[in-house]
């Protein structure tokens, strides 16, 4: 089974808990279907597999960590939502649909992303209760960190801020996506080693895992939105452009990114060490599939 095979039958499962996840629950019929239609509008549920991978990889049962998973792709599309937003990225289309606000207004939109946002924390605690305090919380702390003001947030307030900006040094367009793209990689990465039970060298071996394939996947997102097309990627082509956003083919050229992110992997896949097994193997191999999208 190839790695995109491997991601794609790990997302069936996610897909199956994400559309259950908000059911039964006393939200307002617009809100919810607004919720709704960014999460069920597809995606490759990067993030939910690699929590499920690194759960297996330490001998977790995937119902253990199935709740941080949807959780981090509630959060995940919550900020999709939001970066789309004409205040933000101002982008109308969204994994080959109508960003949320185009079909919702954009206080729909904003709502919507708030609601994901916060019943993922409580989606967390709900699945947490079979776990020691101790894993459950250490779980939840890696996600809140990731996603939040010195995570995905500060860095969506960075991308704001060197927007149309000139000279942005590479060391503070790394930072920026280390924080936008990367940081809830990384926490999907450690999360599910720690809902596993995990040392904590091999939640730190998952930590840097993560954050190489964090960088090398927006590499590959900066070189695609050059060389790509809208239908295959399912939102528009050439906006970092439009918009005045430094990236790292802005920076370096095509060839030399492409070479920077094949770095990221090598060095992602010598964290995972000597492990053995399809989990292992899977996880190699998915490092590859994020940098061979732009072969």
């Amino acid at each position: 089974m190839t790695a995109k095979q491997r991601l794609k039958a790990l997302a069936a499962g996610v897909e199956a808990a994400l559309a259950v996840c908000l059911r039964g629950k006393d939200i307002p019929e617009g809100l919810l279907a607004s919720m709704q239609y960014s999460l069920d509008a597809g995606g490759k549920r990067l993030r939910p597999g690699l929590c499920l991978a690194f759960a297996a990889l330490h001998g977790a049962a995937e119902e253990t960590a199935m709740p941080f998973a949807c959780a981090l792709e509630l959060i995940h599309t919550y900020s999709l939502i939001h970066d789309d937003l004409p205040a933000m990225d101002n982008d109308d289309l969204r994994r080959g649909k109508p960003s949320n606000h185009k079909v919702y207004g954009e206080a729909g939109a904003i709502l919507a992303g708030d609601g994901l946002l916060t019943e993922a924390f409580g989606l967390m605690a709900a699945g947490a209760t079979g776990l020691p305090g101790s894993a459950a919380l250490a779980a939840i702390a890696e996600i809140a960190r990731a996603a939040g003001a010195a995570g995905m947030v500060g860095g969506q307030a960075l991308d704001m801020e060197y927007t149309g900006a000139r000279g942005v040094p590479l060391e503070k367009l790394r930072d920026m996506h280390a924080r936008k793209t990367g940081a809830l990689i990384t926490a999907a990465c450690t999360s599910g080693a720690i809902v596993a039970g995990a040392d904590a060298r091999a939640v730190e071996n998952a930590r840097v895992y993560g954050r190489e394939i964090g960088a090398a996947f927006q590499i590959a997102d900066d070189i695609l939105d050059v060389t790509g097309d809208t239908a295959s990627l399912g939102k528009p082509v050439g906006s970092d452009q439009d918009k005045g956003k430094t990236t790292y083919p802005s920076l370096l050229g095509l060839s030399p990114s492409a070479e920077l992110a094949r770095q990221c992997v090598e060095r992602a896949k010598a964290a995972l060490g000597g492990m053995t097994g399809d989990t292992a193997d899977f996880l190699r191999q998915l490092a590859d599939y994020i940098v061979d999208r732009v072969q």
